[in-house]
């Protein structure tokens, strides 16, 4: 069967659009597999013809809402498109012209059950702003509260699941047909984005991201998010609490005087920090024109319908990389990032792990001006993505996000520093798993026990001993045979010793993961590999020592 027979004929516009796409691009390889060729009639597009970067975004701008869509989650995606086109996808306007208002009052009808008249006391028929999948008005609830209402376009749903279908189509052809499909895994890829961006259209998830965003920023005194309005929100409208302020990158420069950037800088990185690291759902899209200055002097986030999740299980290691790229630490970086990715078949470790840590180097070298903790981030996904290591897409959204923090953190204080504050916060973070977690805080108050057990342990072994070479220990029993008492005190001692031992073993292989060496066992250094490996190996044998000693006791008592 002919790649051409699994298109769908009712796509046969999106297929020739996308065709046309990739042909201009320079990939008519990719059209002739996937069977679009067909669909491109005579229209050739040479290599020498190929459009620009800028002109990409162009491009997707005039297919539609989707392709917006699809232009802003490419602009994270530095592992599957050249740095060249990113900064332009970065700049993709999702802005277009407003629907008008007689549909505005028609949605809010069907979706409220009630007119705008009734349900609100004020509403601006002119639009706040406009993007690819809906609008947004100001108004005033009846109540007198000042809210914001987005109201979303009229058969938005339906063209842009047209869209997913025929994008998906395409992508499962090429994961059939390409290497490139399948290195990137394209049908995954799409999935992806159909899921976020359905979830996009879906108000009430919006809503319910507003409210987890907001009680887990509770604590950040100069941090504000929107709240919806519950009575007025649907899957199509969602109604919020209105914040009247300026976006930070066209904040006058008298108002830069008057307020302390460093501070709102600190605290909104902090914020991040936390979302990542603790809470686990994170703002994806803290550009410029969704972080405001509010007359209170806070700042803002708004429209949360791109949001980023990081399970648990990646939150530390993720927290590591950040430290390990701070510190200009290479090869630990390059080592993080490899537990953090999927390999794919064919990936060169070796590679991969010289040019991060050349990338690291390069990065320790500059001044506190042209670091930017988010491009090295990105630089370091780009650089798996080139050497066969698939990184999870939520990590690239990550990265893109620090970029932006990045350049938000210039606008309010040119000299704020990432590195430092990921360092200062860190303690914080890991304090704070331990105390949230029930499972860590009982594995945190067994490890005091423990200490304090090997504080103690040591002058208790020499009290028993001197007691014992003295001939001062006495037990008082009815008669009894000593042998088996003294056979039983000499495997105490045994046992005890040779616990010493391994934890001396284990405290000097820490203390040897410090010190740089030419001898390394899988990147870490040699001699506290093995004192590691020997500690394990006798704590090993001592506990089969002790249940082979304990099974073999019953057994004797029992016969």
């Amino acid at each position: 069967m002919s790649p051409s027979s699994s298109l769908d004929p009712k796509h046969l516009r999106r297929y020739k659009d996308l065709a046309m796409l990739l042909a201009r691009y320079g990939r008519s390889d990719l059209v002739q597999a996937a069977g679009l060729d067909s669909t491109l009639e005579e229209a050739v597009v040479t290599e020498e013809g190929q459009a620009s970067a800028e002109q990409l975004a162009k491009d997707l701008e005039a297919l539609g809402p989707t392709y917006i869509k699809l232009g802003q989650t490419l602009s994270t995606r530095v592992d599957f498109l050249p740095m060249a086109y990113l900064e332009p996808l970065t700049r993709l306007q999702d802005s277009v012209e407003p629907f008008p208002y007689e549909k505005v009052e028609e949605i809010v009808r069907d979706e409220l059950g009630v007119r705008i008249s009734k349900a609100f006391a004020t509403f601006d028929p002119e639009p706040l702003a406009a993007a690819s999948l809906g609008q947004v008005h100001r108004a005033t609830l009846r109540d007198g509260r000042s809210v914001a209402v987005k109201v979303q376009r009229p058969d938005i749903r339906r063209q842009v699941i047209d869209d997913l279908e025929a994008l998906g189509n395409v992508a499962e052809l090429l994961d059939q047909h390409t290497e490139v499909g399948r290195r990137y895994g394209l049908a995954d890829m799409v999935q992806s984005f159909q899921r976020s961006l359905l979830d996009e259209l879906d108000y009430r998830i919006e809503a319910g991201h507003l409210a987890a965003l907001g009680e887990a920023l509770e604590s950040f005194d100069k941090i504000v998010i929107p709240q919806a309005v519950a009575d007025y929100s649907t899957g199509r409208v969602l109604t919020m609490t209105y914040l009247e302020g300026t976006r930070v990158d066209e904040l006058h420069p008298l108002v830069r005087l008057d307020i302390d950037g460093r501070e709102l800088i600190e605290e909104l990185f902090r914020a991040y920090l936390h979302q990542v690291l603790v809470t686990g759902l994170f703002h994806a899209d803290p550009h410029p024109g969704n972080v405001f200055l509010t007359k209170d002097r806070r700042i803002a986030l708004i429209d949360l319908g791109m949001v980023g999740r990081v399970p648990p299980s990646m939150q530390l290691e993720l927290l590591q990389l950040l430290l390990a790229v701070g510190e200009g630490d290479g090869e630990d970086a390059a080592s993080i990032a490899l537990t953090l990715g999927e390999k794919q078949e064919g990936i060169d470790e070796t590679r991969f792990r010289r040019q991060i840590f050349e990338l690291v180097a390069r990065q320790s070298d500059r001044s506190i001006e042209d670091i930017a903790l988010g491009r090295v981030v990105l630089d370091i996904f780009a650089i798996a993505g080139n050497n066969g290591l698939r990184i999870p897409p939520q990590l690239s959204m990550l990265g893109k996000a620090l970029l932006n923090l990045d350049q938000i953190g210039r606008s309010l204080d040119p000299t704020f520093e990432p590195r430092q504050a990921i360092s200062r916060y860190a303690t914080t973070v890991v304090t704070k798993r331990l105390l949230d977690e029930p499972s860590a805080r009982k594995a945190f108050s067994k490890l005091l026990e423990t200490k304090s057990f090997v504080e103690a342990l040591p002058g208790r072994v020499n009290k028993f001993f001197d007691a014992f070479d003295a001939n001062h220990l006495t037990v008082n029993v009815p008669a009894f045979d000593q042998k088996p008492i003294l056979d039983g005190f000499a495997k105490v001692a045994n046992r005890i010793t040779t616990g010493l031992v391994l934890a001396a073993l284990i405290v000097g292989a820490a203390l040897l993961m410090r010190i740089e060496t030419q001898f390394t066992i899988f990147g870490y250094p040699g001699f506290a590999i093995l004192c590691f490996i020997a500690a394990a190996g006798g704590g090993f044998a001592l506990v089969v020592s002790i249940v082979w000693g304990d099974v073999t006791s019953k057994y004797k008592k029992r016969k």
